[in-house]
């Protein structure tokens, strides 16, 4: 959300932003959210300059009253007054009734315009016109053909798409030996992986009430993932950095606790509404999974820097497990409201000779910090809104088509890569059950 000084003193801007986001249908916005302002300020005005009279009659009322005690020709003089004070407090309540309901108008329209993007965002309309911007690993073609992932995963023994689908329909699955073992190693691996990096650990509420979701995330957005839990103020989450980030909801943090670098493990739960892919037999696109995150909420200038940081970490652990990567600068039209700028992590698909998203890094600038009401308490008694930044540090299982597909030997094996034989038992090759 913006800030509504900005769109007051520079509304072209704002516009412009819009168009750059390809968005036009949102530009009468800027002109409905500035006349509403405009209301919102003068019945602001007025009702200041009524409690200022108020307080002028009510002193008169009283010297009145004093001297209608000795000439109480007064005492009408002090009736009037009175009369004009009951009038004055009618139309304070009808000013502070409309103050509301201008200031709920102003927020629901704020809401819906885009947050500034940052000038190093290409322009584009969607996806396809995604930049790419590093390469790092050589991508590699065995000689050998490799099968689609479930029939990789079912070769252990180590998936089960047909009973998930009769336990909770399409886009769920089971997990089992192997591959379960190693979907849980790849998460703890990624867990001491930003420990490591400085980072604190955290396990979040697995659901968030309807004014966290309304801080984190565009409606947008919450249509097409959020699963609403039917009779409460409550969703699941989508990502933890949904619960990570309201953890500071109406919090004024001390400056010199910034930066707040936290990684948190959390199930996600997401309708996928609209999505491609759904119905596709397989682990890629689906209803719920599992993913380690990071989240940092920092001073403002800091935050490009973080912003770097973020994606590269994502990096080095996939090219520990021996996975090229690549990543792209996301276009303007593929942005999500909230957000300045956002950057891919893909990984290479050896099988479909190419790459695919295992993580997304997002810098929401003061976006978030503003819906939620996070403030900083900088070292001069003064209060900004910090920046809050989030990435995927990995997503498993849709990770795991990548780690298979990278790690698949001819006969069927899989090779475990140095870094993660710790977590499965010292395995060095998982071995297939059946062919």
């Amino acid at each position: 959300m913006l800030d509504i000084k900005l769109i007051r003193e520079n509304p072209d801007l704002v516009r412009q932003n819009i168009r750059n986001k390809f968005q036009d249908s949102k530009l009468p916005l800027v002109d409905e959210v500035l006349k509403l302002d405009e209301e919102f300020r003068a019945a602001v005005t007025e009702g200041s300059e009524l409690r200022a009279s108020r307080n002028a009659l009510s002193k008169q009322i009283g010297m009145l009253m004093g001297q209608a005690k000795k000439d109480p020709s007064k005492l009408s003089e002090a009736e009037a007054v009175k009369a004009q004070v009951t009038a004055n407090a009618e139309r304070l309540r009808e000013l502070e009734e409309r103050e509301a309901e201008l200031e709920g108008e102003i927020r629901k329209r704020m809401l819906v315009i885009p947050q500034l993007l940052d000038e190093k965002v290409p322009i584009g309309k969607d996806d396809s016109e995604n930049v790419e911007v590093a390469r790092f690993g050589e991508p590699v073609t065995p000689p050998f053909e490799i099968p689609y992932h479930a029939e990789i995963m079912e070769s252990f023994d180590g998936l089960d798409l047909d009973a998930a689908r009769r336990v909770a329909g399409n886009g769920f699955y089971y997990l089992m030996g192997d591959m379960a073992r190693l979907h849980s190693a790849v998460l703890s691996y990624a867990r001491d992986f930003m420990i490591d990096r400085g980072f604190t650990y955290c396990v979040p509420p697995f659901m968030i009430r309807q004014g966290v979701v309304d801080g984190v995330m565009s409606f947008a957005e919450m249509d097409a993932m959020m699963y609403k839990i039917e009779g409460e103020d409550l969703y699941l989450i989508g990502t933890s950095e949904h619960s990570m980030i309201g953890k500071f909801i109406d919090q004024i943090l001390p400056e010199e606790s910034l930066p707040q670098t936290l990684t948190s493990y959390s199930p996600c739960f997401r309708k996928e509404k609209g999505a491609h892919g759904i119905e596709e037999r397989g682990v890629y696109r689906i209803h719920q999974f599992e993913k380690q995150e990071m989240i940092v909420v920092c001073r403002p200038e800091e935050s490009p820097v973080w912003f770097d940081k973020l994606w590269q970490n994502t990096v080095e652990l996939f090219r520990s497990l021996d996975i090229p990567v690549r990543t792209l600068e996301c276009c303007s039209g593929d942005l999500a409201d909230l957000k300045c700028r956002s950057l891919d992590v893909e990984a290479w698909s050896p099988r479909q000779q190419k790459y695919f998203e295992v993580g997304s890094c997002s810098n929401l600038g003061d976006a978030q910090a503003r819906r939620l009401k996070i403030r900083v308490t900088g070292q001069d008694g003064k209060k900004y809104l910090p920046h809050t930044l989030n990435n995927t540090v990995v997503a498993p299982p849709r990770m795991l088509i990548a780690f298979l597909e990278n790690n698949l030997n001819a006969d069927g094996s899989v090779r475990v890569p140095e870094a993660l034989r710790p977590y499965m038992g010292g395995k060095e090759l998982l071995i297939p059950k059946k062919k």
